[in-house]
């Protein structure tokens, strides 16, 4: 018999799991160097005063093995909110049991219960399994548009004026 997947909202006690999460994605992108993030800025960014994201885990017999960190973004277009989903990251060892699609399906639920018009998310060009999964959800690319970022000196020069 398979063990159920269960999904849970994060708590304060979990910042250590969530930064652990955090971590494994970035090692499993190849870019765990630019992981800077501590427990005290997750602390403060997640269950400070004005939480700026949320995260949800999903467990195989009560144990997290998955992980989803998103936040409320804003469709003019929709006049509606919408969710983006900023970090989905499943453990080696729980991939092919359906933990992604069960995580996926709880923020579509959650989306849905929130008013929300749309879930979305970036994925890396190269990352072809995941690619291959969200595709077979109904996901679509949106090749049309290009993510540009400001960070380091570039944002504090702009922020300068």
């Amino acid at each position: 018999m398979s063990e159920s997947i269960t999904i849970r909202p994060a708590i304060e006690p979990d910042v250590p799991l969530i930064l652990g999460f955090i971590r494994d994605l970035a090692t499993y992108e190849h870019l765990e160097h630019e992981v800077v993030a501590t427990e005290a800025t997750l602390r403060e960014a997640l269950f400070g005063p004005r939480p700026y994201a949320e995260v949800a885990f999903a467990c195989l017999g009560g144990r997290p093995v998955g992980f989803a960190l998103f936040f409320h973004n804003f469709s003019t277009f929709l006049g509606r909110p919408g969710i983006y989903l900023e970090d989905l990251f499943v453990r080696p060892e729980a991939r092919g049991r359906g933990v992604g699609r069960r995580l996926l399906s709880w923020l579509a639920a959650t989306a849905m219960s929130r008013n929300c018009g749309r879930l979305e998310w970036a994925v890396l060009n190269w990352n072809e399994p995941s690619i291959r999964f969200y595709r077979s959800l109904g996901a679509v690319p949106m090749n049309e548009w290009t993510t540009y970022r400001v960070t380091g000196p570039a944002l504090s020069s702009l922020a300068a004026g």
